[in-house]
């Protein structure tokens, strides 16, 4: 067996499906409970899934073409089956194998046998006709339906500018359609799709009229080509001919002179329209020099080809279709498999030297939308542009003008472009930093396209008003920027074309009236300011990123990131994914390795929205994910996330942002806390407001008495925010003032005697309790004097109580307390337990809720209480607490499990896996819950458990919902062995 093809990305596979549908319900079979036999042999995957029937789905796909075959009844290319069947292989889920079924090989058989019968040499143009002088009579009855369409276009683009463009604008969109309409009817569907995407330029943008005055003169232009076809050079004729929409066999293009080289895949664009999903593919040949782009086409919700993959070289034969500037290719023969690219690819010139070859494309073809690009050594600006090391520089398309992606990839370093280059700026396609391909990320569609109008302001004006009001002429043209241009023009451009002279004098003269005179003087205005393009110049660069100290993580934990970023890719998704992706960016942070540079904007786009991942970015996202959010305003929380305080630099002290000094103050606080505790005092009078809130919290790291006086003087800041961490810290030392105070107050408010408690709760709040961050605020339905009772209670140290009653802490919440206060009192208990973490007081306190379970009158614990308690625990003991819940009642068990997010004990796995066996017959609802929770947490060595628990399900009344929750959970814990592995 050989292997052939690299193995692809989850994403790649998903885009592979028709539909949402097909790609979700894929999703959902790609776990082993699902198939009972799969396997890869050479190019070929084979399946048997598991479906309704008693009979697998027999499932194949070959992967070079790709092609699939599927027993089951859908009508769908591909179906579910399939792409679960390449997702699995994505995923490394189907082995290599040497033996496939016979129905395997007998579908590979005969695709081998078509694909030979059909491997013949393509014939001649127009060689094979059956009757070639019936075919000569109906291509010149197609030409006069053309011819007519065209004159009626003619005549409605002249009826448009004569009445003026303020009057299109009023007409709005249906005009168009029904011009395009005809033009169909009169068999010209290029110039047809012309006319209906003009209809949403009409009054979108600021400069709408001067974009749809330019199609209109371009439209015009072609129309006057049209009618000389035969005097046009063979190239630009199959230009035109090609604009109107006459058809080119495949067979004629394979006719042509095959170019073979190796051809490095640079780049690919898809855009779709209510009907029709295009996708453009950008080659160029590393012997020739030669750009090809490959097009290809599918109904909305239906696959395209994914044989040219961005990033390889393919040695391949490419026939060109007709053209003044060959570009668009069919690909005739493949000579080899792709291979992977390992550098970047050669030819990158100058943006003066694009510039200059995309001018004289333009020249030569004025409809011409763009061409390709390989830019060397270009950095961005600040203001939407890439400039090369001469200082010249080309706008990006409005749609890319902010590119994060090329940032983080190169770091603002010189680096090869690939894109493609209109009048509307260039669009980039790949880069390649350090000889990697990272492809561009999609762009921001705007909804009015920018720039600048590029037709001299008179020609604008009269085609606003019409002519049919204000009559144009003229015998110079004034380009702008100081150009001036003499034309003359014949009086029938039917005939012949338009001579522009630099020094000559004349009238203009029009073919057929003012309107059209005004659109040719537009269209010789536009291709000669699009033909003689140069580039700007004067643009600053950005300043690069530092450089970085720590490597990167290696290939095989970068795909697995790719993946987890991909929405959907894993067939489980949602909550369970994003915490899969977090405990991977944790293991990352161990190594003290760091994520690849281009993951950068879509993690801390996450980071935005999750702030749980955020430490964990902070660590992995080195110094250039600081540098890449200051260049973003909805990224710039990430200044204060601190860093690996590991790696942490004195210098960040006084010059970093403020989550580089936090880190470098905590790494300092671990190693020297009472100079950590100098430096923050000598400074912290004179800090920002936001940056006191931020690194006052450094001193929980090593929180001792000493840092007690800093504390006590933040409690006298005006900032309620600087107050609040201040008063969080001072409870956690046990012997503070504050404690001290509070102790005082409880004391004042209960009081012990004949073996009970007796409670006397505050009657009001003074400006002590208020420095000392009591709230006075009571939530809805609690009293005053017992919120403020709480509120004491919850700041007072724990050793208090054991003073108090010369009890032990079982013995104090043991106690009777007089009135009712009972529940206050361990509210306020509970809260101090989890601020000060003190273990032996969670475990009684907990025990008593397990005795005493909340009342639907709020009174005890509850969960609200109970969960940070569990918090303190250490991790045995909570488990084993949760597991005994699980055993003891499964929905107060599932509750209790959102905090246990940690690895699982084998004893809270086995009670989990327990709890999913009596759930699946016949709550699968809550099986969903209890599998969701253990995704992330449950130890991978139970995968074989929860897969013979899947098995033993087979025929019941739920067994199927059942071991879908199942199957997915087995495919996370999976995944997440494979994850870990991949880690040095």
């Amino acid at each position: 067996m050989r292997v052939s093809v690299e193995r692809w990305s989850p994403d790649k596979v998903l885009s592979l499906a028709p539909d949402q549908g097909a790609a979700k319900s894929g999703r959902g079979l790609i776990t082993a409970a699902h198939w009972a036999g799969q396997g890869r042999f050479d190019d070929m995957l084979w399946g048997l899934c598991r479906g309704s029937g008693a009979r697998p789905y027999q499932v194949c796909v070959d992967l070079t073409g790709p092609a699939y075959r599927c027993s089951c009844p859908s009508r769908k290319i591909p179906c579910k089956h399939a792409v679960g069947l390449m997702l699995r292989w994505a995923n490394g889920g189907v082995p290599d194998g040497d033996a496939p079924p016979d129905w395997a090989t007998e579908w590979q058989a005969e695709r081998a046998a078509r694909a030979q019968r059909a491997a013949r040499s393509p014939r001649a143009a127009g060689e094979g006709l059956a009757d070639p002088e019936a075919a000569a009579r109906r291509a010149q009855q197609r030409a006069g339906r053309v011819e007519t369409g065209l004159v009626e276009l003619d005549r409605w683009l002249a009826d448009q500018v004569e009445q003026g463009l303020a009057a299109t604008e009023q007409a709005g969109y249906r005009p168009f359609q029904t011009m395009a309409a005809r033009l169909v009817d009169a068999q010209a569907p290029g110039i047809a799709g012309a006319v209906r995407r003009l209809g949403w330029v009409v009054g979108v943008g600021a400069n709408w009229a001067d974009r749809l005055l330019s199609e209109f003169a371009l439209l015009r232009l072609l129309i006057v080509a049209h009618g000389r076809l035969p005097e046009l050079p063979p190239g630009l004729a199959a230009t035109v001919r090609t604009r109107i929409g006459y058809p080119v066999a495949t067979d004629d293009v394979l006719a042509e002179p095959e170019v073979r080289d190796r051809w490095e895949v640079l780049g690919r664009f898809d855009t779709a329209d209510d009907r029709l999903t295009s996708r453009r593919t950008w080659l160029r040949g590393e012997q020739t020099g030669r750009f090809a782009l490959v097009l290809a086409f599918a109904p909305v919700g239906q696959t395209l080809p994914a044989d040219l993959e961005p990033g390889t070289v393919v040695d391949a034969g490419h026939c060109f279709y007709p053209a003044a500037f060959p570009r668009r290719a069919l690909v005739k023969a493949r000579y080899g498999s792709p291979e992977p690219a390992c550098a970047a690819p050669s030819g990158a010139v100058p943006v003066r030297a694009a510039v200059a070859e995309h001018a004289r494309t333009v020249a030569a073809e004025p409809w011409r939308e763009s061409t390709p690009m390989l830019l060397a050594d270009v950095t961005p600006t600040d203001d939407g542009r890439l400039v090369d090391p001469a200082g010249d520089a080309l706008p990006l398309h409005p749609d890319d003008d902010r590119p994060f992606w090329l940032l983080a990839a190169a770091g603002a370093r010189p680096v090869v472009v690939a894109g493609e280059y209109g009048h509307n700026g260039f669009r980039p396609l790949a880069a390649w930093p350090d000889g990697r391909h990272v492809p561009a990320l999609p762009g921001e569609p705007r909804v009015a396209p920018g720039g600048p109008p590029e037709l001299p302001p008179d020609l604008l004006s009269a085609a606003l008003v019409g002519t049919a009001r204000r009559p144009w002429s003229a015998d110079r043209l004034d380009i702008g920027d100081g150009h001036r241009l003499s034309i003359a023009v014949p009086g029938n451009l039917h005939r012949a074309a338009p001579v522009v002279e630099s020094d000559h004098s004349g009238q203009w003269v029009g073919s057929g009236g003012s309107a059209r005179a005004l659109l040719e003087a537009v269209a010789v205005a536009l291709t000669y300011r699009r033909a003689g393009e140069t580039p700007l110049a004067g643009r600053a660069t950005i300043a690069p990123a530092p450089d970085e100290v720590r490597p990167l993580v290696p290939p095989p934990a970068a795909e697995r990131l790719d993946i987890l970023l991909t929405e959907g890719a894993t067939g489980w998704g949602g909550p369970a994914q994003r915490a899969v992706l977090g405990q991977w960016l944790v293991e990352a942070g161990k190594r003290q390795l760091l994520v690849p540079p281009e993951t950068l904007p879509t993690l801390l786009d996450l980071g935005r929205r999750d702030t749980a991942v955020r430490p964990a970015l902070g660590v992995v996202a080195g110094r250039r994910g600081q540098w890449l959010a200051q260049r973003q305003s909805e990224w710039r929380y990430f200044r204060d996330v601190g860093g690996e305080a590991d790696t942490a630099d004195p210098q960040d002290w006084l010059t970093g942002t403020p989550g580089e000094r936090l880190a470098y103050l905590v790494a300092l606080r671990a190693a020297d806390p009472a100079r950590a505790l100098d430096l923050l005092a000598e400074t912290f009078d004179g800090e920002s407001p936001h940056d006191r809130v931020l690194l006052l919290g450094a001193l929980e790291t090593g929180l001792d008495a000493r840092d007690e006086a800093l504390i006590e003087h933040a409690l006298d800041d005006r900032r309620r925010e600087i107050r609040q961490v201040a008063a969080e810290l001072l409870r956690k030392l046990p012997h503070s003032a504050l404690g001290e105070r509070m102790a005082a107050r409880a004391a004042a408010s209960v009081h012990f005697a004949d073996g009970a408690l007796a409670v006397a709760p505050p009657a009001s709040i003074d400006a002590a309790m208020l420095r000392d961050d009591v709230d006075p605020s009571p939530p809805r339905g609690v009293g005053l004097g017992a919120w403020l009772l709480e509120e004491v209670v919850s700041a007072t140290p724990l050793s208090f109580w054991t003073t108090l009653t010369g009890r032990d802490p079982a013995g104090v919440v043991a106690l009777p307390v007089a009135d009712g206060w009972q529940p206050v009192l361990l509210r306020g208990l509970a809260r101090a337990t989890a601020a000060q973490r003190d273990s032996v007081w969670a475990a009684v306190l907990l025990d008593l809720a397990d005795a005493t379970p909340a009342e639907a009158n709020g009174d005890g614990l509850g969960d609200r209480l109970t969960w940070p308690l569990l918090e303190v625990l250490p991790g045995a003991e909570r488990g084993r607490r949760v597991a005994a819940a699980l055993r003891r009642e499964t929905g107060a068990g599932i509750r209790l499990l959102h905090f246990c997010a940690d690895d699982w004990s084998d004893e809270l796995a086995s009670a989990a896996l327990r709890a999913m066996a009596v759930l699946a017959p016949d709550n699968a609802w809550q099986l969903s819950e209890l599998c969701r929770l253990a995704m992330p947490a449950m130890p991978t060595s139970f995968v074989g458990r929860v897969e013979s628990l899947i098995r033993s399900l087979e025929g019941l009344p739920e067994g199927r919902r059942s071991a879908r929750y199942l199957a997915q959970l087995a495919a996370v814990l999976g995944f997440r062995h494979d994850m870990i592995e991949e880690f040095p």
